[in-house]
């Protein structure tokens, strides 16, 4: 895996974004692989010796063509599926199954349509028994932080897609994981909604600098949102190259238009598609 940094031009990195931060990662992918049995004794690789550091703080994205494997490493790192081979470590310590240190956000809504919008991102903090006095400061504070105290009472029927992804991050957040999981949850959204939802992200991630592991299909999100983009090849997934974004922050969708966006962009398109310089 090739580590590459396109730079910005009289800018200057923030201390969060740019470059992927030094000092040791707080999660650590070392050389997993994954296998699927097919019927008649066949097997599918879908993961072949991928290894990833994400230190603290971190916002890494990873792109990849469909059936890659991008969705199952999130999986992997989850706890909800073991490794063909190699291990995961979260803070030094070897993932085993599912834990509240990994929060996760589907692509798919997931909320429990029996619970309203409140009981849905305070669901997990009664699991683990957090005293109601605890409880409501930390679940009115993330309601406010994706602009739904006004839906508290609300149940997700009555709910855009766009609100409900935004309740499964209110209640991924409320639970204070180390480590962010986030596979295309705006996958489904409209053009519209997922740039909102990409600017929400953008804030509340400026206001906590949580730690985030991101799968998309989208390029501009990739760079939107990362602060390093993680290129996989086609299936078996590995990870072609690490590219490091050294846009300032706090981001603006305006960025889009910048040449050194582009630049980025460019590079990612000609990894995912084979297009090469000579072509430009």
């Amino acid at each position: 895996m090739r580590e590459t940094t396109i730079a910005l031009t009289d800018r200057a990195p923030s201390p969060v974004g740019g470059a992927a931060p030094l000092g040791p990662p707080l999660l650590r992918i070392d050389r997993v692989s994954l296998r699927y049995d097919l019927p008649k004794g066949q097997s599918v690789l879908a993961l072949d010796t991928v290894s990833i550091d994400v230190t603290g703080g971190e916002f890494a994205v990873i792109v990849g063509p469909s059936g890659c494997g991008k969705s199952s490493l999130l999986y992997l790192v989850a706890g909800l599926v073991e490794p063909s081979d190699g291990d995961i470590f979260l803070q030094g310590e070897a993932v085993r199954g599912p834990g509240a240190a990994r929060g996760m956000v589907f692509q798919a809504y997931t909320l429990f349509p029996w619970l309203t919008v409140w009981e849905n991102v305070e669901f997990g903090l009664r699991r683990r028994r957090m005293p109601a006095a605890e409880r409501r400061p930390r679940v009115a504070h993330y309601l406010d932080e994706v602009g739904l105290t006004q839906f508290a009472e609300a149940y997700p029927k009555q709910l855009s897609g766009g609100m409900m992804q935004r309740v499964a991050i209110a209640r991924a957040l409320a639970n204070d994981p180390q480590v962010l999981l986030m596979d295309e949850p705006f996958g489904a959204l409209d053009s519209q909604t997922r740039l909102s939802m990409q600017k929400l992200l953008l804030r509340v991630w400026e206001h906590n600098h949580k730690t985030v592991l991101f799968v998309t299909h989208d390029i501009d999100e990739a760079i939107l949102l990362g602060d390093r983009v993680l290129v996989m090849s086609p299936r078996p997934g590995r990870i072609q190259e690490s590219i490091a974004v050294n846009l300032p922050r706090p981001r603006t969708l305006a960025m889009v238009m910048e040449p050194e966006f582009i630049a980025i962009k460019r590079q990612i398109v000609g990894l995912l598609h084979g297009v090469g310089e000579e072509e430009e």
